[in-house]
């Protein structure tokens, strides 16, 4: 943390790649290392789309390079199409003024309490990271708690490390996650084996809860001591600046707290309460409540909805609320063309992260690296194979930050291998898991963490110096709990 502090006035305004510079820069020599790769052999590879026998990497031309976010658009289409419908959504129910006087009357009535609400909202996030990973839904989430927990006193930072590092403990620790944890236990299926999901349930947890614990515990230290110094802010004077444009509410201002703006605020939280019954996998815990019934709008009931599902419902709110708001038609579509305007540049981020995963399965990259993973794992001690095995889903998350894609290549080629070296395959499935979850925490391959991050105006280079100690301290902890789990059942 910070030594010495400047005032807000004083802070540097140090220049810094733009998150698209950032990943583009990546894709390029992620293309480059492909070239000067291309012909090097590993073991053949089925892969599962085409039957196709696969044991080389593939020479990229420029095309490859060029193609690579036109191809992840068309991959991502379903959650551009939700975040941009997400966008309008929010400004037709930020132009009621009814969430700016919500926030306000909740900072009034948490006055000299602020801080509990950071405890309180990353552990909910954490709860959808563990139970259906939470990660692009949470970008529905950055514009509302910024300005939340801006009103309340803190920084944009702060509401960052509340979303991405609540939810992102839970997907760390993930317990019946379908994307994370059911993907890579059915992968092991596949290759004859069968997962223990008393075993993956009971070490997700204590990788969950533990990490939360850390994490909640270091937000609230620098939330607390910005709380007693604004100075001690980590953002450059262009974020404060930001900040207060985007997110300061005018205290001059007297806002309207009446029946109209309850019943908008209600529906407000309604609709994002729909979303998360929607998303939870309730087959997956043999719950039937929500079948049938709850299909009558999109034919999809609660539980197989899917971001298609989802931009839909948020359009028909948007009207609800704006019909509501008592505004006109021609307000309602100028306000939400506004607001897909505006988030745009989160789509944009997303897609050319996605890219890189496009470009290295074209090529073959990712099979290339995996293959000398499993190589450096023959023969090792389970004392020496965790810790290594974690750095190499480290490497393998900062390439392929798709849970479910890295589960599904990886986990058929090192749950065996740990099988066969004597050792339990349902802990190398947590150290998936775990090293997955800490990397995109930080990673700039993640459209999640550079969209989060462009929501609330904060620059990468911030996010890092912020994270730099917790990501060093989670390591070691993630470490220490899987080690020990391995060496305890084996």
């Amino acid at each position: 943390m910070q030594t010495e502090h400047k005032a807000p006035s004083e802070k540097k305004n140090k220049k810094s790649l733009s998150a698209f510079s950032i990943l583009f820069i990546i894709l390029f020599l992620l293309w480059l290392i492909s070239i000067f790769l291309a012909g090097h052999n590993f073991t053949p590879v089925t892969l599962p789309e085409s039957n196709e026998v696969v044991s080389s990497v593939i020479a990229p031309s420029l095309s490859t390079l060029v193609m690579a976010p036109f191809k992840s658009f068309q991959n991502s289409i379903n959650i551009a199409v939700f975040i941009l419908i997400l966008g309008g959504f929010i400004n037709v129910a930020m132009k009621t003024n009814s969430l700016e006087a919500g926030i306000a009357a909740l900072v009034k009535k948490l006055k000299g309490k602020e801080l509990m609400l950071i405890p309180l909202l990353m552990f909910l996030f954490s709860v959808g990271g563990t139970v259906y990973g939470m990660a692009e839904e949470t970008i529905a989430f950055y514009v509302l708690i910024t300005a939340t927990l801006v009103a309340a006193g803190f920084d944009t930072l702060v509401a960052v490390g509340v979303i991405l590092l609540g939810a992102g403990a839970g997907v760390l620790g993930s317990t019946v996650n379908p994307f994370a944890t059911g993907v890579a236990t059915d992968a092991l299926r596949g290759v004859g084996y069968h997962p223990n999901q008393a075993t993956i349930i009971t070490v997700g947890s204590i990788l969950w809860l533990s990490t939360l614990a850390f994490c909640i515990w270091y937000v609230m230290r620098y939330a607390k001591k910005l709380k007693q110094d604004k100075a001690f802010t980590l953002l450059s004077s262009s974020e404060q600046a930001d900040m207060n444009l985007y997110f300061k509410a005018d205290n001059s201002a007297q806002l309207n707290f009446g029946r109209r703006e309850k019943i908008i605020l209600l529906l407000f939280a309604f609709t994002f309460l729909i979303m998360i019954f929607s998303l939870i996998p309730w087959g997956e815990f043999k719950v039937t409540l929500f079948d049938s019934w709850t299909s009558f709008l999109t034919d999809h009931h609660f539980g197989e909805w899917t971001f298609g599902d989802l931009a839909m419902w948020f359009l028909i709110m948007a009207v609800v609320i704006g019909i509501i708001a008592k505004m006109l038609e021609k307000e309602i579509i100028d306000f939400f063309i506004a607001g897909a305007c505006d988030i745009l540049s989160v789509v944009l981020i997303i897609v050319v992260a996605r890219s890189i995963s496009v470009l290295m399965g074209e090529t073959h990259l990712d099979l290339f690296i995996l293959d000398k993973a499993q190589s450096l794992l023959k023969g090792l001690s389970p004392l020496v194979f965790v810790p290594v095995a974690y750095f190499i889903y480290l490497g393998l998350s900062f390439l392929i930050p798709s849970t479910s894609a890295l589960a599904f290549v990886s986990i058929p080629i090192l749950g065996p291998l740990t099988a066969k070296l004597g050792m339990d395959p349902n802990i190398m499935i947590m150290i998936f898991v775990a090293g997955s979850g800490l990397i995109n925490l930080i990673t700039p391959t993640s459209g999640v963490v550079m969209g989060g991050l462009q929501l609330s105006k904060v620059n990468y280079s911030t996010w890092l110096k912020f994270m730099y100690i917790p990501v060093l301290i989670i390591c070691i902890m993630n470490i220490i709990i899987l080690t020990a789990s391995m060496l305890i059942l084996t």
